[in-house]
């Protein structure tokens, strides 16, 4: 019996009442991801009551894969293998345990240019792709990281790379380059033994993943107001006393019951602790008068980002003019750069071409002026002028890429930080905002 054949057999002994196809239910409910149930309530009613436009599953999926498909080509590949969940995830909308895939390469796709897709998923867990119609084969992952195979990893990537070079022999033709994302030591050193030609995969995924089709763009919509939605939550429960550990949870929470998966940081900070940035939320009780930051760095629903950044003045106190600078140069930079960001422009034009910070600011500034976002952080990544010469590279601005404009002012040794950023699609005739939570300003004294 073949693999289709056993995926066939396999399908029939799963209870109907377990998952549903996507023709048994209308894409207007918001479904796609864990067994095509969709985000629910309370999500789907707060975006119908917002006017939101649902995205239709099933096109958003076709787009992705023939995206996926076609930077492949461009870049002489007939075939991709993609171990990163965020690739799998577009390429198939397969996900399982994605967080725990991220260091447990266990959870693999193959592509075909010109041929089926494959997903390997771990042990048990054949019928988390059942419902998905662009899924070909499904088959049992063979496992070949430590943490699986201990002293016998080298052995069981050779079972594994035996697997993979009979299908990329059936299917890539003559063609021996082979698109591959992350992929560990001995399966490398595996493949390329049987001659195959290994390149670079990541590259190829974030260049698919970068131009957005119009039902991501939908799903980046609905993820954004449910994001603000929680975000208004963690607002009221901001008082005196809180820890920050506590009112980060507000926001994971209310993400995950509006169908989210996961917060990729824990980037909140209070009070001196917003100074230097990149302290992740700890114990700490917020006081009154303490600037509270930080960043959603969020995955929602349908494995969509929201990436947007605020800072809030806790308690019943007025700020300080030290808080006050620094939120007005803070607003300063994100509504310049918003004016500067146009489609046609060039990577290092926006760079020249960006808000400057004053020379007090400059050695805290953030690593990024601006930065893409899908379904995670990605490309391209955008840097000030300072940093373009060691780690900067050109591209163009897209109609269809989804970017984030990032502040972060304060002053070395100064007392605290402020965190900004809004979330914004290129548009053809110039940017859209996407983030719509209010700033404070009549806190911090601008109006």
């Amino acid at each position: 019996m073949s693999q289709s054949d056993n995926r066939r057999s396999y399908q029939t002994r799963v209870h109907p009442d377990n998952f549903r196809h996507r023709d048994d239910l209308p894409d207007t409910l918001g479904l796609g991801s864990f067994g095509d149930l969709g985000p629910g309530d309370p999500a789907v009613r707060e975006w119908q009551a917002a006017g939101l436009e649902l995205p239709h599953i099933s096109s958003l999926r076709d787009y992705r894969l023939s995206r996926m498909r076609a930077k492949l080509a461009e870049h002489g590949c007939a075939a991709g293998l993609f171990y990163d969940p965020v690739n799998v995830r577009y390429a198939t909308d397969s996900t399982n345990m994605q967080v725990w895939c991220l260091h447990n390469a266990v959870r693999y796709t193959l592509v075909f240019v010109d041929g089926p897709v494959l997903v390997w998923d771990f042990h048990g867990c054949e019928h988390l792709n059942s419902h998905l119609p662009l899924v070909d084969e499904i088959r049992n992952a063979t496992a070949y990281y430590y943490f699986a195979t201990g002293e016998r990893s080298e052995e069981a990537a050779g079972r594994w790379a035996d697997e993979v070079h009979e299908l990329l022999t059936q299917h890539m033709g003559t063609s021996k380059r082979l698109a591959v994302d992350k992929l560990e030591l001995h399966g490398s050193k595996a493949l390329e033994a049987k001659g195959w030609q290994l390149y670079d995969g990541q590259m190829v995924a974030e260049q698919a993943r970068a131009i957005k089709g119009a039902q991501e763009i939908k799903a980046l919509k609905c993820v954004t107001y449910a994001t603000e939605i929680a975000m208004g939550h963690m607002q009221d429960a901001l008082v005196p006393g809180i820890s920050e550990q506590e009112l980060w949870a507000v926001l994971h929470r209310e993400n995950i019951a509006r169908g989210g998966e996961w917060i990729e940081t824990r980037l909140l900070a209070s009070g001196p602790r917003t100074n230097p940035w990149f302290q992740e939320c700890s114990s700490r009780r917020v006081e009154n008068g303490d600037i509270v930051a930080f960043d959603t760095d969020l995955v929602g629903a349908w494995g969509y980002m929201c990436d947007i950044s605020r800072t809030w003045l806790a308690g019943d106190r007025e700020a300080t003019p030290e808080q006050r600078e620094l939120y007005k140069m803070a607003r300063e930079q994100i509504a310049y750069n918003l004016e500067v960001i146009k489609p046609g422009l060039s990577f290092l034009e926006y760079s020249e071409q960006a808000f400057v910070l004053p020379d007090e600011f400059q050695a805290n500034r953030y690593s990024v002026i601006t930065h893409g976002v899908g379904q995670c952080d990605e490309y391209p990544s955008i840097y000030y002028p300072a940093d373009v010469e060691k780690v900067g590279y050109d591209g163009i601005i897209e109609p269809g890429m989804c970017l984030t404009v990032e502040s972060l002012i304060g002053k070395v040794g100064g007392r605290e930080c402020v965190k900004l950023e809004e979330q914004l699609m290129v548009t053809e005739s110039g940017v859209e905002v996407m983030s719509s939570y209010p700033f404070e300003d009549e806190r911090f004294g601008l109006v």
